[in-house]
């Protein structure tokens, strides 16, 4: 893996796994330490990251993100990356995950948002592993989204519907005057396919950078909640999973949320903009149920 990536095809996967003489799951722990190489933990200079393979065959990347100057709590840990790039490429199911150190107990609980999380098979490289063991091994007896939800509830990694509008005229801005108009959709669709099952405060975040390009990022809820990923976050996530350079490249953002919202983004997204871009452009746009309709 010369050049590591944050995707590979399945059609590589293979051809890599065959060239090596190994099946595509035993190929994961070998991608383990370039993959390495794309975390960013200036904090802790500890780079983790995971590695997974879906169901559709495709290869994913995922590595742990530290953002100086905020609370610890912000950072995006390896697996949290993985299962956010995942759901940003439509993955249907991931299957097995070769990590470069055991997951600390955020990310088993952060794992139990996909669908039968017990069957997923993972591999330790740290720990000198010679075989997968199941997820479930790692966090026997878990608390889990239905311990709350019913089994009809969509997780992370399905399709969701939050069913919303913006709400006109509700506008709050700081900064020069833009077109702001893709980024508030990108940031709508993002809200509608949100997973906040818990709060029922769907949000999204859409960035824009010095070239022109667009991110977006989906809220993701825990039945923890501690572990749960804010939308500023997963749009970061997709900033450096689609080659983003430094975050000080990026210029806008608009965040979506209902303005009476229990769970609100609208600050800690802020601040950790603030603390990443200074200069990015930030705005706030609200939105409300599509089914009770927009005032």
């Amino acid at each position: 893996m010369d050049h590591p990536r944050f995707v590979i095809s399945a059609a590589e996967a293979e051809s890599m796994a065959n060239l090596s003489g190994l099946s595509v799951p035993q190929l994961l722990p070998t991608l383990v330490k370039s993959a390495q190489t794309l975390a960013r933990p200036p904090t802790s200079n500890y780079p983790v990251a995971a590695v997974g393979l879906s169901s559709d065959g495709r290869i994913f990347i995922g590595v742990n993100l530290e953002f100086p100057g905020v609370p610890l709590h912000h950072s995006v840990h390896a697996e949290q990356f993985l299962v956010t790039n995942h759901a940003f490429h439509n993955s249907p199911r991931l299957v097995y995950i070769a990590v470069s150190s055991a997951p600390c107990g955020h990310c088993r609980q952060f794992l139990q948002e996909l669908r039968q999380p017990g069957d997923i098979q993972i591999f330790i490289t740290s720990q000198n592993d010679v075989i997968y063991k199941p997820l479930l091994s790692l966090l026997p007896n878990p608390f889990g989204p239905f311990d709350l939800l019913d089994q009809q509830t969509p997780l992370i990694l399905e399709s969701h519907n939050n069913n919303l509008s913006l709400v006109e005229n509700k506008f709050l801005a700081n900064g020069v005057a833009q077109d702001f108009e893709k980024l508030k959709s990108l940031a709508l669709e993002a809200a509608i396919a949100s997973h906040a099952a818990y709060s029922h405060c769907p949000s999204g975040v859409a960035l824009m950078d010095v070239h022109g390009k667009f991110y977006k990022g989906c809220y993701m809820e825990s039945a923890a909640y501690n572990p749960s990923l804010g939308p500023v976050q997963a749009a970061l996530v997709a900033f450096v999973a689609s080659g983003g350079g430094g975050y000080d490249e990026l210029v806008a953002a608009v965040v979506v949320e209902k303005e009476e919202a229990v769970v609100r983004q609208e600050d800690t997204a802020r601040l950790l903009l603030k603390m990443v871009s200074p200069n990015c452009d930030f705005r706030v746009y609200h939105c409300c149920s599509s089914v009770n309709g927009c005032v």
